[in-house]
């Protein structure tokens, strides 16, 4: 990677160049730093769905403050270190680059440095423990640098209050307190895995198992799932986010299910897994933060989610929304600012940001650049799939429906 040094002087002259000529342009790039190529593809394409939707409504509309815009697409592949440097520094080395976008890039988001030192907008909707470490000892050198996803300390704690409300309200029969946790080895999978581990232990359970596999494509989980027929759980949880990896596990664990609630995280959000798993994933639960949140009381959602469907014949899942949104948010700012080449006024301006999106209200915490969790804000969303369909349970004043104990636990 570049030095600081080397660095911040393409900073200036990249900044110098841009200024010059941004204010005559008519086209604005936005950079797609996605995974489209590669195990995750399916977040890949999502990602750049969602801002080609948002550029081409904008541009219909006549483009903002007299710029129409333009999609740039920064392939990480297997998000490698070294292959979203590659594609990260390409981004930024095109002039006529206004902002960046993505869902997530690299595990780490060692990326957002790159983009602070060049003071680039930078929207990204993942890996938030990871943005929160690098941004919070310093968060006045990251104004470009923006979350659409709030603090992940959700994830780690929540699962255990709202299993125990399950079965506490006789909605779910727990024949006894253990959990078996399988993580994939990286930060987001494995950082999840160990926080759930404390918040069950803490809570009076058993940890039983508490695996780790090597991150990539996994075709058999049969060697774990042994394990976990031999002594079973009450609660069987997977973080491997991939979607085609969380297909596998649940076809596999149903080929002889186990008297277990099965919480596999982030992927069943995914079409994709739906696609894979068809009825064999009928009563998994997964949960989301900064996911759609598609009820009646955010119309906001229906509405981003109907102009997806028509534009790419599909539903999306929830990097599709929150890429679409990011570029809505970006454009608010520039409309304020006016000059694309301003990016620190426009960071500025984003941090202003209070606005109902598909995923709730967004605000940002200055201290982290994370959106605000709560249920005012972007809460954390549990839901069931169930014959097809994805329900929302938790929390109870955005269900959509009940949750049902599995048919493989009666």
């Amino acid at each position: 990677m570049l030095s600081r040094t080397l660095i911040l002087g393409a900073a200036t002259a990249l900044s110098m160049s841009f200024a010059v000529g941004a204010s005559y342009a008519d086209v604005v790039k936005i950079g797609v730093l996605a995974p489209l190529t590669g195990s995750a593809a399916a977040d890949g394409q999502e990602m750049l769905n969602g801002v080609q939707l948002a550029v081409d409504e904008l541009n219909a509309a006549g483009g903002v403050a007299g710029h129409t815009f333009e999609v740039a697409v920064g392939d990480v592949g297997d998000a490698s270190s070294d292959a979203v440097a590659t594609a990260a520094e390409r981004l930024l080395g095109d002039r006529a680059m206004g902002a960046i976008m993505t869902g997530y890039a690299s595990g780490s988001n060692f990326e957002i440095e790159m983009m602070a030192e060049q003071d680039m907008i930078y929207l990204v909707s993942a890996n938030s423990a990871q943005t929160e470490g690098i941004i919070a000892p310093n968060p006045d050198d990251f104004g470009t640098v923006w979350s659409l996803t709030p603090s992940y300390a959700g994830y780690n704690t929540e699962i255990v209050p709202v299993i125990d409300g399950l079965a506490a309200d006789g909605k779910l029969d727990l024949p006894n307190k253990k959990v078996a946790i399988i993580a994939s080895d990286n930060p987001y999978s494995k950082g999840i895995a160990d926080g759930m581990v404390d918040a069950f232990t803490a809570a009076g359970w058993e940890v039983t198992e508490n695996d780790l596999l090597p991150f990539g494509e996994i075709n058999d989980w049969r060697a774990f799932l042994a394990k976990i027929r031999q002594n079973p759980p009450a609660v069987l949880i997977n973080t491997d986010y991939v979607s085609a990896n969380a297909a596998t596990f649940m076809t596999q664990f149903m080929e002889d299910p186990t008297d277990s609630l099965v919480f596999i995280q982030y992927a069943p959000s995914v079409p994709e897994f739906l696609d894979l798993t068809k009825e064999k994933s009928s009563g998994v639960v997964y949960n989301l933060l900064g996911g759609v949140l598609n009820t009646p009381s955010n119309p906001r959602a229906a509405e981003v989610m109907a102009k997806y469907e028509a534009a790419f014949g599909n539903e999306p899942g929830s990097y599709g929304p929150s890429l679409y949104e990011q570029v809505m948010i970006y454009a608010d700012a520039l409309a304020k600012v006016g000059d694309p080449a301003k990016r620190v006024e426009i960071g500025a301006e984003i941090a202003k940001t209070d606005k109902q999106s598909a995923m709730g209200k967004i605000k940002f915490d200055p201290a982290t650049h994370l959106s605000v969790q709560s249920n005012d804000g972007v809460p954390l969303q549990f839901y069931q799939i169930r014959d097809g369909e994805r329900i929302l349970f938790y929390p109870e004043q955005y269900a959509t429906g009940e949750f049902v104990e599995p048919s493989w636990m009666k």
